[in-house]
């Protein structure tokens, strides 16, 4: 079987799969114990327990494989929000409100805790306030959470923080509000997200679809789509791959979305990243970053597979340079995309080489 193949095989497994009643499962035992691997290293393994747990397949040993990686992800949610609850107390006692986005942000529209692993508390922030709330995290009685802090939304999205806060819900978990995105803006904020790493983990796009289907008939489409037409299309692409990949129903949605054609290189290219498990993936970035380019001025042996490794993604690299999302080439973008990296490096050398 191609590695192709094991991706839309992946993407099979997941169609649907963020339902209360997913679709009727219809792949193999051979099929599932090729694409286990797959659905687990990439945190989706909870979701291939749910589209098997009601079929003949539920008693295979792979399908126990399936079924304790939702039971692991269960406890592991219920951490997650009692961590979440306890550090926005802490953030909020002294004045500081942060804005939650993906984890429990998204995985709380999953009909159950278990099917949505979670990692870092991603927390935004004002500007204003960040040095505070960094200063709070980082004392010693924090060090016990993780948390991702972001400096206002702009490494993540184009609208100002001010719009973003002034348009955010606050969600009830527990005994605590959680604040989040509105809909519409964290709709974007995933897509975003997902086109700047390259799409390589299908949990991103279950995410997408989730949130899709679980919008209100009041969803304002027009403050998702945003001003910024590039930006616009690349959200409705996005969706177009929720619906091609993994069956999202896209008719009721508005024409810029609805008739988007999806380009032939990105299906391709995302199918291609979901046949390696996101653990093989995040092995590889490591080994790929093991010693950085400035290690190579002095050594060059290793220098043209240091190069290699570095061989930008095309659908990071044309998003990141604005790029149009057409059936055009994407090597002129990763070529472009390769000098600006090699500018910065350049750039920032002097600063390297004075550090102690």
């Amino acid at each position: 079987m191609s590695n192709k193949d094991k991706g839309a095989l992946v993407a099979k497994a997941l169609a649907g799969a963020w339902r209360r009643q997913p679709p009727t499962f219809d792949l193999t035992l051979e099929e599932l114990t090729i694409i286990a691997p797959l659905l687990l290293g990439s945190g989706a393994g909870a979701l291939g327990w749910w589209r098997v747990r009601h079929t003949p397949l539920n008693t295979a040993a792979v399908a126990g494989e399936l079924q304790r990686a939702y039971q692991f992800h269960a406890i592991r949610a219920a951490l997650h929000e009692q961590e979440l609850r306890e550090v926005v107390a802490l953030l909020r006692a002294a004045d500081v409100e942060p804005i939650l986005v993906k984890g429990w942000a998204i995985g709380r529209l999953y009909p159950e805790t278990g099917l949505r692993p979670y990692g870092d508390l991603d927390l935004c922030f004002r500007p204003a306030q960040f040095s505070k709330a960094e200063a709070i995290l980082e004392s010693p009685d924090c060090h016990k959470y993780h948390v991702d802090l972001h400096d206002g939304f702009s490494k993540l999205d184009d609208v100002s923080a001010d719009q973003l806060y002034a348009r955010s819900q606050l969600m009830r978990l527990g005994d605590t509000d959680v604040r989040v995105l509105s809909p519409e803006d964290h709709l974007r904020l995933l897509c975003t997200h997902l086109l700047q790493h390259g799409a390589y983990r299908p949990l991103w796009l279950c995410d997408v679809a989730v949130a899709l289907e679980s919008r209100a008939a009041s969803f304002d489409w027009d403050r998702c789509l945003t001003a910024d037409r590039r930006k616009a299309d690349w959200v409705a692409c996005t969706i177009g791959l929720a619906h091609r990949l993994l069956g999202v129903e896209i008719a009721d949605m508005p024409r810029a979305v609805s008739v988007r054609k999806v380009p032939g290189w990105l299906l391709s290219h995302v199918l291609k990243q979901w046949q390696a498990p996101y653990a093989t993936r995040q092995s590889h970035l490591q080994m790929r970053y093991d010693r950085p380019m400035a290690h190579h001025l002095l050594h060059p042996a290793g220098a043209l597979d240091a190069l290699r490794r570095r061989w930008p993604d095309p659908l990071e690299a044309t998003f990141k340079l604005r790029g149009a999302a057409n059936d055009l080439p994407r090597l002129p973008f990763q070529i472009g995309y390769g000098l600006l990296r090699a500018a910065r490096f350049l750039a920032e050398l002097p600063k390297s080489r004075r550090a102690p």
